[in-house]
């Protein structure tokens, strides 16, 4: 075991992170000739999109940059102009453009020059009711600024700014402001709900609110009702439906009345060099959800979100099981990620499964939680063939890599208006059936994290255990440990946990656990091996000089649990 102070430790990690941080400024862009480099499952090459050299500007169609003017029709006459000569660009010059929603044809680029900001109108009357998906379940919502359905070949690029206009439509909770902006807020309009924490944009917005169990989806609220609610039915951003061969490249996506991007049972995605950015107090401001969508290719984007940033889901209980559609075959390099829930999610919508998915490169500064992998009973699912290297953190206020199987739609930092029993443990034993999520085949490599208040929580189900984890070449200056819960088959290899107020490992009803090179601080507790269903925990001898002391054994832990070879 190397031993060190935890001053000392500190230093050490901290150098490192640096040392690596400063490395990958200095790693050239990924391109799509490189993309592909260090894949471990067989992925076909995404296609890029192709535009004949035809280009139009907004301004041939009336439109006017003064951001008063609406320019909903002229948008609309370029998307068919430009479709109906065979496809090409839309161009959309420096200015303000305000505008009604923007729904694509097949084989259009909308680029945006330098200084262009598209700004979504902030009345809700320009944006109907759809039928549509929003969190994992089909429901109605009104319709999203940029919707793309079944269309093919299409391209959002260039310099400038999309915005959403989400603060009209957001619900804002008082705990996420200071006295004076919630002072300001309540002065600007709206209404509050009923308990006087989070301030509605109008009636019917808090209506909606009252009327649902179920998240943002109104369970409560019959058909004939839902006009009454429309306010409350905010819409993600950028829909992107039932398409094929997808191009978002250079612009900033920020505002976003729900979810920034999401693109939904479509195919062949390539998202890079996006500045993606929603205020942190955003309800459900999410970055990027890809949901049930296969061969995407990820990288040069940077989030600072509200909620998630980079989020893959397919599906949700009984809808996501019947639909069927995994999130598969998807490549997520060299992206940055400030303020967000978490950086790199799985779920909690996953019960169509995600599968084949690379995550290399990538910095989390100040996330919530760095990896993020969620579920609860109920679901269904299955979440495999998972493969994350070259992660580097600093400053992460709960967990650098959580595994939360007990999932109740919760931020990771608790809130004012949060139960902190709503994502209890419950060790009852259910039976498995096909709403039974699992988790498995899951490999971790070369992560490094700085100033955690935990390293790791792997948290699976009783009956379902998570199964065949990884964590090897890691380095955690934290306050807690690594803690293993429910899991069978888990790996960690060549770990340094430096948990200043814990134990460096922690495991409860766990089985075929292998640790080898184990490094932890002198002056720290060591390892705590709990509960009755544990068996077949290794350690090396190398790693525990002093096992008496180093390992904490619970009387319910059979004897022979727990080896040195």
């Amino acid at each position: 075991m190397i031993q060190f102070s935890i001053a000392k430790k500190g230093l050490i990690c901290l150098t490192l992170f640096c040392a690596s941080f400063l490395k990958a400024q200095q790693i050239n862009t990924i391109t799509e000739q490189n993309i592909y480099d260090g894949i471990e499952f067989n992925m076909p090459h995404v296609s890029t999109t192709k535009f004949p050299n035809y280009k139009v500007s907004i301004t041939n169609f009336g439109a006017i940059n003064d951001g008063i003017t609406k320019n909903t029709e002229a948008f609309k006459k370029a998307m068919f102009d430009v479709n109906s000569k065979g496809g090409g660009a839309i161009m959309v010059p420096r200015g303000i453009w305000l505008t009604g929603p923007i729904i694509f044809k097949s084989n259009v680029n909308l680029h945006l020059e330098s200084g262009a900001v598209i700004l979504f109108s902030k009345d809700f009357n320009d944006f109907p009711l759809v039928k549509t998906s929003f969190e994992g379940l089909e429901t109605v919502r009104c319709i999203s600024p940029i919707t793309a359905d079944n269309v093919e070949n299409i391209a959002i690029t260039g310099e400038g700014i999309i915005d959403g206009g989400g603060d009209a439509w957001r619900p804002v909770k008082k705990s996420k402001m200071t006295d004076g902006q919630w002072k300001r807020l309540i002065n600007s309009g709206g209404v509050l709900s009923k308990d006087k924490r989070i301030w509605f944009p109008s009636e019917g917005a808090r209506k909606g609110y009252e009327g649902t169990t179920n998240f943002n989806v109104p369970d409560l609220i019959n058909d004939a009702e839902f006009q009454s609610i429309k306010d409350y039915l905010r819409p993600v951003m950028v829909s992107l439906v039932n398409s094929k061969r997808i191009l978002l490249d250079g612009p900033t996506f920020q505002n976003s009345p729900a979810w920034n991007i999401h693109p939904l049972m479509s195919e062949e995605l390539i998202i890079r060099n996006l500045k993606v950015r929603n205020p942190w107090y955003s309800q459900n401001g999410d970055g990027l959800d890809l949901e049930s969508c296969k061969n995407v290719l990820i990288y040069n984007n940077t989030f600072d979100v509200g909620d998630d940033a980079i989020c893959f889901k397919s599906g949700k209980d009984k809808d996501g099981r019947e639909r069927g559609m995994p999130t598969e075959n998807v490549i997520v390099k060299n992206n940055m990620v400030y303020h967000a829930h978490g950086g790199f999610v799985i779920g909690s919508e996953m019960s169509g499964g995600v599968k084949n998915v690379h995550v290399s490169n990538c910095t989390f500064l100040g996330t919530d939680v760095g990896l993020r992998f969620k579920s609860t009973r109920g679901r269904g699912g299955t979440v495999e063939n998972i493969y994350i290297s070259n992660i580097d953190m600093i400053h992460i206020p709960t967990e650098a890599i959580r595994f939360n199987m007990f999932y109740s739609g919760n931020s990771p930092v608790l809130e004012e208006d949060q139960n902190a029993d709503d994502e209890k443990r419950d060790e009852n034993m259910v039976a498995v059936t096909e709403e039974t999520p699992s988790f498995r085949n899951i490999f971790m490599k070369n992560i490094n994290v700085v100033d955690s208040e935990t390293a790791v929580f792997l948290m699976g189900l009783p009956e379902m255990n998570l199964k065949n984890v990884s964590l090897e070449n890691a380095i955690f200056e934290t306050k807690k440990g690594i803690t293993i819960i429910d899991a069978n088959g888990i790996t960690l290899t060549n770990v340094t946990v430096n948990a200043s107020k814990d134990y460096a490992l922690t495991i409860y009803n766990s089985k075929n656990v292998n640790v080898e090179d184990l490094s932890f601080s002198e002056s720290q507790s060591a390892i705590k091996i709990l509960g009755n269903k544990t068996e077949k925990i290794q350690f090396n001898k190398k790693d525990i000089t002093n096992p008496t002391q180093q390992i904490l054994q619970g009387k319910e832990v059979n004897k022979k649990a727990v080896k040195l070879k």
